[in-house]
């Protein structure tokens, strides 16, 4: 039976929709539907508080709920933490160290799920200012993990009254948490009858806690799905209603398994609502400098975009016809950097059917509107077949990995991928990247039909590969040892299948138990320290240096590459302290940004960064300043990693496959340019020599340049030779916290 609270619910939503469910009988059964979900619902606790206002982006409040006794208690931010954390990343960071033990698993009821935006996130005066940052213990990692999402869910958490929101414990049944910024209230609602998958729930929990059809955009939902429950990959959705569409959004935070946390949990949907965004809800210091930076950015992306990345028409999709000229499209399991068919799959059919003529915004002022979405597609496959629903993306990394890097060159199934995989609440880049490593394991003879249930799960093969990705939501068959990441079925194959463990190291694409991003970083050895060097594992959101690396040559020395291994890093993970997202930073470019002194740094975007973070926060600050602040944060999550047992030079190894040929048919599809570099570089001379020799030369060469470059960034950073800060270091940039201090001591040479 329900309670009171939600007698007074069901009574306001009751009187509302009786007026705009019931023009038709599916909306009446739709209105009968959720009223009968809320009608079981069971409140565990209400917690009542009183909504601090923002002063200069922050409430300097922390929300800590815990499911396991059903309690929430309100923490106030220390100064310190405040002064060294900045907020996001930094305070989920900090929050999740001072929760947890260096022992405590990732399933363990004490871990936590931090999400927090950061002091920028809610201004609506420029763009990409919507971001939230999820840190918790990851799955695939056992070690910590951070990822980023859009969506609304974290300037709506700000509004609400919170700087960041804490969940630890595990519930004893499937619950809701519902943090009402209009009342003052948390609750913990029992939600036995809510279907899990994220594109309903997030449907469904959006009408039911919506005050009316007008404000339905004044509700954000985190759901994950079916595939969290059954893989160490769940990935967490961040809901946003568009108002053009009519429809609840989707953005991911997608990287290290948060979803299965949050599954494991057994939390099945968070839900945030507001009175509104108007104004200046985050009380800035100076809102005209925030305002003059915004336009002068809007008219960049009105005059340059359709000449630039055309972010506005296509998304991250623009990159696709880019990666396979320059030959850095991953095809067949990052072997190939290109194929014939990548026409097929290339930005102008993404742009084709992409819905055009709407803004495409993840949050409320964002002008490069790139979040673009298929609208409608009608379900082919699986429990949903027959369906008309809307698909966010493909992004680029959707439709490189579902497509070219499984050998699938069909748009219809990367939609329809991308489309499971986003409901079944699965991060569509490791599925990617594990689908590809499976697919070479079944073509290399270590995987056959009766060892995949029947499934003929070679390269190119799209019904084979949605069939499992079912399996995996369902927790059936294959499906069970297919989600459990490509970290973990090395292991299995090894053990149950006497694979060669060598070869499996070699083309398996994974570190620190994440998969590998969309691109092929062979020829490119600053990239390739940028994916296997990150704090959280190869996530192309610390640095993307191909262009400036092997494109450009502008960084040719290990010195270049160890600086620009240092900058970006740390000046990309900025935008997670703060709530920014990337993308305004240099998808669309100044002018005159090929004129200035560094173009690969978009000089003037980050002045503009400067300018606002001192006009929202008031505080003295620079660009100087700006990277100090990340590598406080940055260093302090590689300490967390060592504390974890890792984080360490070991722990900086790659695959193979990262740095080059593994195979013989590898090498002999780039023998021309592997041949030169031999001569050229290596002093080989390739004359007469196998493909054998030449291969296992090669491969030296190219493993002693990573070492190399290892012990040239570890320097440029301030690590020793084992990738560990030195304790002078962490002196000079102010992260020398006795508990820190604790750790690094016994790894100082």
């Amino acid at each position: 039976m329900h309670n009171d609270i939600n007698h007074n619910l069901l009574d306001g939503w009751d009187t509302f929709y009786m007026l705009f469910l019931f023009s038709t009988q599916k909306k009446k059964q739709q209105y009968m539907d959720i009223r009968k979900m809320l009608e079981a619902h069971q409140l565990l606790a209400e917690f009542n508080y009183e909504v601090t206002q923002l002063d200069k982006g922050y409430t300097d409040k922390v929300l800590h709920i815990n499911i396991s006794d059903n309690t929430c208690k309100i923490k106030d931010v220390p100064p310190v933490m405040k002064e060294k954390f900045i907020g996001g990343k930094g305070y989920g960071l900090k929050l999740l160290w001072d929760a947890t033990k260096p022992d405590t698993r990732w399933d363990d009821p004490e871990n936590e799920i931090v999400i927090s935006a950061g002091p920028v996130a809610g201004i609506t005066q420029y763009s990409g200012t919507g971001k939230s940052l999820v840190v918790t213990l990851s799955p695939a990692s056992n070690s910590v993990t951070d990822s980023n999402a859009g969506g609304y869910f974290g300037p709506f958490v700000k509004f609400s009254g919170f700087d960041a929101i804490e969940i630890q414990g595990k519930a004893k049944s499937d619950v809701i948490i519902v943090i009402d910024g209009t009342k003052g209230t948390v609750r913990i609602e029992e939600a036995p009858q809510e279907p899990l998958d994220s594109h309903v729930l997030s449907e469904i929990l959006t009408e039911m806690y919506a005050d009316s059809e007008e404000s339905k955009h004044n509700v954000s939902v985190i759901t994950t799905g079916m595939a969290a429950e059954h893989s160490w990959v769940g990935m967490m959705n961040f809901s946003f209603f568009d108002k053009k569409k009519n429809r609840v959004r989707l953005k991911q935070a997608g990287r290290g398994g948060t979803g299965t946390v949050l599954r494991n949990k057994k939390v099945k949907a968070i839900v945030c609502k507001i009175p509104g965004v108007k104004g200046n809800l985050n009380n800035v210091v100076d809102l005209e400098a925030i305002m003059e930076r915004g336009k002068r950015f809007n008219k960049e992306i009105r005059d340059l975009d359709d000449v630039q990345c055309q972010m506005r028409t296509k998304g991250t999709a623009h990159l696709m016809e880019i990666m396979n000229d320059y030959d850095l499209l991953p095809t067949k399991n990052y072997k190939y950097g290109s194929h014939p068919d990548a026409y097929k799959i290339d930005s102008e059919v993404w742009k084709s059917r992409f819905r055009q003529g709407t803004p495409d915004g993840c949050w409320i002022g964002c002008n490069m509107a790139c979040a673009k979405a298929v609208d409608p597609y009608i379900v082919k496959t699986g429990p949903y077949a027959g369906e008309n629903v809307l698909v966010d993306g493909p992004e680029y990394e959707n439709a490189a990995g579902l497509g070219s890097n499984c050998g699938i060159f069909d748009p219809d199934y990367i939609i329809e991928a991308n489309f499971y995989c986003d409901t079944y609440g699965m991060d569509t880049i490791s599925w990617s990247t594990m689908m590809a490593f499976i697919m070479e394991c079944y073509e290399a003879g270590v995987l056959n039909k009766e060892r995949t249930g029947g499934l003929e799960l070679n390269f190119g093969n799209g019904d084979a590969a949605i069939e499992l990705l079912h399996q995996v939501a369902r927790g059936e068959g294959f499906g069970k040892i297919a989600g459990m990441g490509i970290r973990k079925m090395k292991e299995y194959f090894v053990r149950e299948y006497g694979a060669d463990p060598n070869f499996l190291q070699d083309i398996g694409m994974e570190n620190k138990g994440l998969e590998y991003s969309e691109y092929v970083s062979k020829e490119s050895l600053a990239q390739q320290g940028g994916f296997a060097m990150t704090n959280k594992g190869p996530q192309h959101d610390e640095a993307w240096l191909i262009f400036m690396d092997m494109v450009n040559n502008q960084i040719p020395t290990f010195e270049a590459k160890a600086e620009a291994l240092h900058y970006f890093p740390m000046f990309r993970t900025w935008f997670g302290l703060v709530g920014l997202c990337k993308l305004p930073w240099n998808d669309v470019e100044p002018a005159n940004n090929a004129e200035t002194d560094e173009p690969a740094k978009v000089p003037e975007h980050v002045d503009n960064y400067v300018t606002i973070y001192k006009a929202v926060t008031g505080r003295d600050f620079d660009k100087k300043r700006l990277i100090e602040d990340s590598e406080r944060v940055y260093n302090f999550q590689r300490v967390f990693n060592l504390r974890r047992g890792y984080g360490t030079r070991k722990y900086d190894a790659q695959p193979f496959r990262a740095a080059g040929p593994v195979t013989l048919e590898e090498y002999e599809s780039r023998a021309e340019r592997y041949d030169k570099q031999l001569k050229e570089q290596v002093g080989f001379d390739p004359a007469g020599k196998s493909t054998e020799e030449k291969q296992k030369a090669l491969r030296a060469y190219r493993e002693n340049r990573y070492e190399q470059l290892l012990d040239a960034v570890y320097k440029r950073r301030g690590w020793n030779r084992n990738g560990v800060p030195k304790i002078e270091f962490l002196q000079k940039i102010g992260m020398d916290f006795p508990e820190v201090i604790e750790v690094v001591a016994p790894y100082q040479e």
